[in-house]
């Protein structure tokens, strides 16, 4: 008997191992399979259909809001704030007073020195008009006389009444435009005396009419010097005031986009303050000369908006697309739809269940789209790029289901196999 049980129990351990053996091959196997069963890389083709449209071929170029609608309020008086005329968002006229100043004793010996200066400025100027009078009915009479007399009795040119005549119409006349040079510089004298006058005054006056912004003086306020090390006084800001004239966009654009500019082109407008909102405008100054910096020469060119828009503000950051072009109905593909080679432009249509490479004439073109003149239809399938992807190959093992849960035994595997294949 005992012979007996020990034959069974060999058996036994025979079938257990021969058991192992065929599972270990069978494990195996499948994961070989599996693992040589890579996925095929899958190709992926990207279509667009070619349809009429308007082409807008358009320049994009950043810049800021600037202050062409505002003038400066500023001052070189200091002393104390007596008075204040007007508030923020009040409207005003070119010289109403805005602010009284009682003016320390350094601003006071200033402002009496520039009064006098004007004073003397004003009289000179009225003193070379009075006397331009003068000479010029000196000049008229001298060329009356020398019309009449010389030129009339048709005296040689050598003749001494001849000579002496048109000598003295000519210095008539010389006199006559210097007083008219002296004049000018009267005048130039006069309206700097008037310049440094203001600046200096008690009363500060608005310069422009529009609406006062950013005053922020009140009375007992404190203006203070702000002199330089050469004791110039300087003058300094103390408000503004706004016009209701459209705010404008200037933008910096390089020696390669200047010329495709001209005044005029119509612009779109994106500001960083109001990304959800799009201003329109026109160019209206482009500046040829340019500004050097680091051997790059960029170009200042003006966008004034179509509208006044008191939410913005100087120096806020704007993009600005810039219309160069429009082309209206005419058949539009992507711009990656087209492929050029030596000189000739091709493109792949899908026609008939395959691909079809077809020779396209082109025209205008902008940085997304194309125009096509002749090769294809409109309603056409066109191939805008065709790309290799690899796929993902998830596989269940052989032995799921075979003992429940019991995750790393080969009793009960349960598990999902993943196998990635990347090329």
């Amino acid at each position: 008997m005992k012979k007996i049980f020990e034959g069974i129990s060999n058996k036994v351990r025979v079938h257990k191992k021969l058991t192992v053996f065929l599972v270990v091959v069978i494990v195996c196997t499948a994961y070989l399979i599996t693992r040589n069963a890579a996925a095929t890389p899958q190709t992926v083709t990207q279509t667009a259909v070619a349809e009429k449209g308007t082409l807008v071929i358009s320049l994009s170029a950043s810049g800021q809001v600037t202050a062409a609608n505002s003038a400066t309020v500023d001052t070189a008086a200091t002393g104390v704030v007596k008075k204040v005329y007007v508030q923020n968002g009040q409207r005003v006229k070119a010289g109403d007073p805005l602010i009284e100043v009682d003016l320390d004793q350094d601003s006071r010996q200033k402002y009496l020195s520039a009064s006098a200066s004007y004073t003397s400025a004003k009289n000179n100027l009225a003193s070379a008009q009075n006397q331009i009078n003068t000479l010029q009915a000196a000049m008229f009479s001298a060329n009356q006389k020398f019309i009449n007399d010389a030129v009339a009795r048709e005296l040689e040119t050598n003749d001494p009444t001849y000579i002496q005549q048109n000598a003295t119409w000519i210095a008539s006349e010389n006199a006559y435009n210097n007083q008219q040079m002296a004049i000018a510089a009267a005048q130039s004298n006069l309206s700097a005396a008037a310049l440094s006058l203001r600046s200096t005054s008690p009363i500060i006056y608005a310069p422009i009419s529009g609406t006062v912004n950013g005053m922020s003086l009140t009375p007992g306020s404190v203006i203070a010097s702000q002199s330089s090390n050469s004791n110039a006084a300087s003058s300094q800001k103390i408000g503004s005031i706004v016009t209701e004239a459209n705010p404008t966009i200037t933008l910096n654009l390089t020696q390669v986009d200047i010329p495709k500019v001209k005044i005029g082109n119509k612009a779109t407008i994106v500001l960083d303050a109001f990304s959800d909102k799009t201003f329109t405008g026109k160019v209206v100054s482009i500046d040829t000369v340019g500004n050097t910096s680091s051997s790059v020469t960029n170009y200042p060119t003006v966008i004034q908006l179509d509208t006044a828009n008191k939410e913005l503000f100087p120096n806020m950051t704007a993009n600005a697309n810039i219309i160069l072009n429009t082309v209206d109905n005419v058949l539009l593909v992507p711009i990656s739809a087209v492929q050029t080679q030596n000189g000739e432009s091709t493109v792949r249509v899908q026609r008939n269940g395959g691909t079809e490479l077809v020779s396209v004439e082109t025209g205008a073109k902008s940085d997304t789209q194309i125009e096509i003149k002749s090769g294809i239809n409109e309603g056409d399938t066109v191939i805008t790029s065709i790309s290799s992807v690899s796929t993902t190959t998830q596989t269940q093992s052989l032995f799921s289901g075979l003992g429940g849960n019991r995750g790393g035994s080969f009793g009960g595997a349960g598990a999902t196999t993943v196998i990635r294949t990347n090329r």
